[in-house]
């Protein structure tokens, strides 16, 4: 049986004029909405009016003769990814340790492990130049994917000037950025004492992309400090809390002295008491899950099960690309598929089994969850008017999607970074029929490589592009 096709690819519509501009409207039609706001509501065919930043409007038809329109048909359409946690300074290092676990065990294949390859080698020769690009191009490429939103634990501050690179990099790829004043090392290194410094400097209003979160590390002396600084300026306190770094006991005594709350992002979650986790859920604090990482990198089992039963705040997080990809498909499909593995062994076992994640709870904890986290709810996460235009547009006609059964379950469990078709950040298209926009990846890409080319020489660490391991015969 033969069928007729065009080869020919379409050519890209023009880019609506004046998206993200004050005034300006532009209305999404014909879209298949998942607003992740249950006022809002769902909508198998609805529109979006956009004004400026804001989104003014979200209804099945919407009259707005002066908006230029963009037609969404096929096209799931829905809020932005929200990434907690994610060492964008580590982008040139992609692949690198993709076999490696958090510490030296002492097995020779283990020898290159996340501690001492990259916080101990690779990081303490970053220049803020090589701050800078990786910070760019990692915003750009998740941009790509449809991560609108990102925490970035720049754990690179050995320096003010590497700091202000840091937050001129996250900047400069044009999307939401939460920055994670992390440690440093080294003679010049200021943290935690230059937070003021560059709060008033780079953060000194709310109605920016920018905000700031204060790093305090429990496992590092002196974090008494860093969370002390970080409540006298009002901002967030996060933190990686892992089992593996022996972090139990003093996660306990700082539960029972009272230092939890609603201000805390906890990281990873992994290996701690029973107390410490009703402490810090009866706290308010939130808890960002690395799924695929946490898996992969021995940082313990995640904890998705515990924090659903206290009914904590969830977010997911993407954590370091030299062992993992940073797209958001990878993390969902991770979270749901590990949450139900352990609850249909369960069922299988005969034993009561807890309510099995369904892709809606998926995307709200990609959405909403690490809006709240961050205390950007008020401003994004779902689709709602009042709420700033970070939406990005999915395409459901695509190849490894149609015929769109199911949209939620098609984010979920069908689509990946190749599916993210427009994505906007404040109402400024910021990529627009699969191409993003304003953005010169081929000269990029050669300042990156350059970047990556020096600090594997100043590492002492020799480019082995085929990864062949020596026990491999």
């Amino acid at each position: 049986m033969n069928f007729d096709f065009d080869r020919s690819t379409p050519p890209l519509d023009p880019l609506p004029r004046g998206a993200g501009e004050k005034e300006r409207q532009v209305l999404i039609r014909n879209a298949v909405i998942l607003s992740m706001d249950e006022e809002t509501g769902n909508f198998v065919s609805g529109s979006i009016l956009i004004e400026g930043s804001k989104i003014i409007a979200v209804d099945n038809e919407i009259d707005a003769p002066d908006a230029e329109v963009i037609d969404a048909s096929g096209k799931i359409v829905m809020p932005g990814f929200v990434d907690t946690h994610h060492h964008q300074f580590e982008t040139a290092l992609r692949g690198q340790l993709a076999h490696a676990v958090l510490m030296n065990d002492g097995r020779p294949v283990n020898k290159s492990n996340y501690y001492e390859t990259i916080l101990q080698n690779f990081s303490m020769h970053y220049q803020p130049e090589d701050v800078f690009i990786n910070e760019l191009f990692g915003g750009l490429a998740q941009l790509d994917a449809g991560v609108t939103t990102v925490m970035d634990v720049s754990q690179i501050h050995h320096s003010p000037e590497h700091s202000d690179a840091a937050i001129e990099g996250l900047q400069a790829a044009g999307r939401r950025g939460v920055f994670g004043y992390f440690e440093g090392w080294g003679d010049r290194a200021q943290y935690p004492r230059d937070a003021k410094r560059i709060r008033d400097q780079y953060f000194n209003s709310d109605d920016q992309l920018t905000t700031m979160v204060m790093g305090g590390e429990i496992y590092l002396p002196g974090y008494e400090e860093a969370w002390k600084i970080g409540r006298d300026l009002g901002l967030p306190i996060a933190l990686h809390v892992v089992g593996t770094f022996g972090m139990q006991e003093t996660f306990d005594t700082l539960a029972k002295d009272g230092w939890f709350g609603p201000d805390n992002i906890f990281i990873h979650m992994t290996g701690m008491s029973d107390y410490a986790w009703k402490v810090a859920a009866d706290a308010g604090s939130h808890v960002s899950l690395s799924v695929p990482i946490e898996m992969h990198m021995r940082h313990g089992t995640p904890p998705i099960q515990q924090a659903l039963d206290l009914g904590m705040d969830i977010s997911l997080s993407t954590d370091v690309e030299c062992t993992m990809t940073a797209d958001f498909f990878t993390q969902m499909r991770s979270m749901i598929t590990l949450q139900r593995m352990f609850a249909n062994d369960m069922a299988l076992s005969g034993k009561e089994y807890p309510d099995l994640l369904q892709c809606m709870d998926t995307l709200y904890h990609a959405t909403m969850g690490g809006a709240k986290g961050l205390k950007l709810d008020h401003r994004i996460g779902s689709l709602k008017p009042g709420k700033e235009a970070d939406i990005i547009m999915l395409d459901a006609n695509a190849l490894n999607v149609a015929p769109l059964n199911n949209a939620a379950g098609a984010v979920v469990t069908l689509m990946e970074r190749s599916n993210v078709d427009t994505v906007m950040v404040a109402g400024k298209i910021r990529k627009w029929q699969g191409k993003l926009v304003g953005a010169d990846l081929a000269s990029l890409r050669k300042n990156l490589e350059a970047s990556r080319d020096r600090l594997f020489s100043a590492a002492g660490i020799e480019k082995n592009i085929l990864a062949i391991q020596d026990h491999v015969q």
